[in-house]
């Protein structure tokens, strides 16, 4: 015969029910028994996925009072729907529905020319917002110590650059040599211009034409690919228009930009 057993705990340290949160696509939490923090990703049948912001995944059981909510006890519930995927940003990214831009940083990330700062923010343009992080452009690095000394950055106004042809030796690594505030980071690609950092395949083409030295590389590429020489403007759109996302983009671009990110946003390094 079953035994009817009282449950003879004090009201007071029962523990209090944790408020049903849906684990919607982009929503961040903290699983507090591994301290793995990250935004769902997908949520299917008892268990949800986690990604970190290094892309890293980790799937944990849909448990009662199972995360932490901006340091809330919830209990993570699938959403009504069913099972979620979260979408993505161009760069790659978790979206994070209905998002707001956050106020504007002190901190800024230059970029040299315009075509640079528009393919950044194709590709980056919703982390940026998202972590109020403003790109500008130069006009080329060959004033860029006084620039930065003009910005005089600092541990809340980082400062990151971004250099088109930064190889050793090169008149930019140079230039990029002379920047030394410990409140400055200033990375590059290898390729003469951006629109190189745009892979072959997503223009349409076999490979980046090679471009004599001493010709203006951007007529050049034009001339060697049968487009209208007299307007670069109009290749660029043809290039830009054919990046999507950060798939459409070398490495040597992608891991440069994700770490001027993190450095001015206090993710990187000091």
């Amino acid at each position: 015969m079953r035994q009817y057993s009282p449950d003879l705990t004090p009201p007071w340290k029962k523990p209090k029910p944790a408020p049903e949160v849906p684990a919607d696509p982009g929503l961040v939490v903290e699983e507090p028994v591994t301290g793995f923090c990250g935004a769902v990703i997908r949520c299917e049948a008892g268990t949800v996925t986690l990604e970190d912001r290094f892309g890293k995944h980790r799937v944990f059981p849909l448990e009662p009072r199972g995360f932490l909510l901006e340091g809330r006890v919830v209990t993570l519930v699938r959403p009504p729907s069913g099972p979620v995927r979260a979408t993505r940003t161009a760069s790659g990214s978790v979206a994070v529905p209905g998002a707001r831009a956050r106020v504007a940083r002190a901190g800024r990330i230059y970029v040299e020319g315009r075509h640079d700062a528009e393919l950044v923010e194709k590709v980056w343009g919703d982390d940026l917002r998202i972590e109020g992080v403003v790109v500008e452009y130069l006009e080329g690095v060959d004033d860029l110590p006084s620039i930065v000394a003009d910005f005089a950055p600092g541990p809340d106004a980082r400062l990151g650059v971004l250099v088109d042809h930064l190889v050793p030796g090169s008149k930019e690594w140079r230039i990029a040599e002379s920047v030394t505030s410990e409140h400055a980071l200033v990375v590059g690609h290898p390729y003469i211009d951006i629109w190189e950092a745009v892979k072959p395949a997503s223009v349409g083409i076999p490979e980046w034409p090679r471009v004599p030295r001493g010709q203006d590389w951007k007529s050049g590429v034009c001339r060697a690919l049968g487009w209208r020489v007299t307007n670069t403007g109009e290749a660029w759109q043809r290039i830009l228009g054919s990046v999507r996302s950060y798939k459409d983009l070398e490495p040597e671009l992608l891991g440069r930009v994700e770490e001027l990110i993190d450095f001015v946003t206090g993710s990187g390094g000091a």
